[in-house]
């Protein structure tokens, strides 16, 4: 029994020790992490004091000291991102900010050799491909750069407008720019309104050229910022050809004119309102709203309704389309509308007008106010010779009298433009 018991006192004060020990190492660590908390250079130096085999003391003191640094020794802070891979060789974060102390350094193949061994540690990391990226432009690794900036955009969307900027800035390439694009409609319509905010639109055609050949997926809509820019510049040949590609790829969804001499897109609203392109467009505004209805006459299934409310002295021309034509050419407009209730000396018309200059007002049709059936409204005009874009829209002009706000329904139905005849 008493051997038992001088055996088993070595082990007890062993496990005594060792508890000690744990108890001892938890609190330096306890104290250390109160130390770090605090964030700043001095607290994450004591922090390292009490437990300097913590990487992450290491590194955040690397990075502080880089990140403030205005010509300090960075040879100290290359010690520190050292210290911190060689406490944690795998963690691919301590590698990168290596890779950035050394290259802030200027040893640049070592700065190389820490940013790949952090990609090989993360390889999908869009944070260590975005900074090995800027180091191979840099350092004018043009196709290297590019390959890393493939994953940074398959890992992080919200990356890709600076991953469009810094591929622009490296190689000013737009068909290199879209070989390294991953297959997704959204990177390549983001692609494209990257262009288009940047004024290029001989870019932004040859993103779109790209989509089409890629016959990749895409919702109608994501296409629509594309055709205001080439309305916005005045391409209108590039205009037709896009919106003609549309109709024939969303049969559904559009109104395909081809065999139509009707210009107008969607005239009797057969089809929803696309509100973008060659469709309708509906703008928001307070005091009136826009809704599709049945349009209870013989030619058309369907009408558009305007209901305004009455809250307001509307200057209302909300809903709109515009309509490539011809330069000096004669066009005969129609279009169905029928009012209710509709107060003030100032009802709802059409109006057709250069697409470009509000201002120029081709025709201008009868002003309907009170209650009535559906009226034909008819005008004949003829384009100048500089316009090739109208503008048809209901229009309320304010009104001058004093019981002004506009209340009452309209509803317009079966719009056409046709040509009268063969430019002079």
């Amino acid at each position: 029994m008493s051997d038992r018991r001088w055996h088993s006192f070595p082990i007890r004060i062993f496990l005594l020790i060792s508890l000690v020990f744990c108890i001892y190492v938890a609190v330096r660590r306890g104290v250390g992490a109160w130390y770090f908390r605090e964030g700043s250079p001095d607290a994450i130096q004591t922090a390292m004091k009490w437990d300097p085999a913590n990487a992450q003391y290491h590194d955040a003191l690397g990075t502080l000291m880089h990140m403030y640094a205005s010509g300090g020794n960075s040879n100290d802070i290359v010690q520190l991102y050292q210290n911190a891979t060689r406490l944690s060789p795998h963690d691919a974060q301590f590698w990168a900010d290596l890779g950035a102390g050394y290259d802030w350094a200027g040893r640049t193949n070592e700065a190389l050799g820490a940013l790949q061994q952090a990609r090989q540690l993360f390889p999908n990391s869009p944070e260590i491909n975005w900074r090995l990226a800027n180091f191979y432009v840099r350092t004018r690794k043009t196709s290297e750069a590019l390959r890393a900036l493939q994953t940074v955009l398959r890992g992080d969307s919200a990356a890709r407008r600076n991953v469009f900027a810094l591929a622009t800035r490296a190689t000013g390439d737009t068909k290199a720019i879209l070989g390294m694009l991953p297959l997704q409609a959204p990177v390549f319509f983001d692609y494209l309104n990257f262009q288009i905010e940047r004024g290029d639109l001989v870019g932004a055609q040859e993103v779109w050229a790209r989509v089409l050949e890629l016959n990749v997926s895409f919702d109608l809509s994501k296409a629509f910022p594309y055709l205001d820019a080439l309305i916005q510049h005045r391409d209108l040949v590039q205009l037709l050809d896009a919106w003609a590609t549309l109709t024939q790829r969303f049969p559904t969804q559009t109104e395909h004119a081809a065999s139509s001499s009707n210009l107008v897109t969607n005239g009797s609203f057969d089809y929803n309102i696309l509100n973008g392109g060659l469709d309708w467009r509906v703008v928001p505004t307070e005091g009136a709203l826009v809704s599709l209805d049945s349009a209870d006459t013989f030619e058309s299934r369907r009408a558009l309704r305007i209901t305004f409310e009455g809250s307001r002295n509307l200057d209302y021309g909300h809903v709109f389309q515009y309509v490539p034509v011809q330069p000096n050419t004669r066009y005969r407009f129609f279009g169905r509308m029928r009012v209710q209730g509709i107060t003030t000396d100032s009802g709802p018309r059409f109006q057709v007008c250069d697409g470009y200059n509000l201002g120029q007002l081709f025709a201008s049709t009868e002003n309907l106010v009170g209650t009535s059936g559906w009226l034909e409204q008819h005008a004949e005009l003829t384009t100048g010779m500089d316009t090739h874009l109208l503008l048809i829209r209901v229009a309320r002009p304010m009104s001058d009298k004093f019981d002004s706000q506009i209340a009452g329904t309209v509803w317009i139905a079966g719009v056409s433009l046709s040509a009268a005849q063969l430019p002079h």
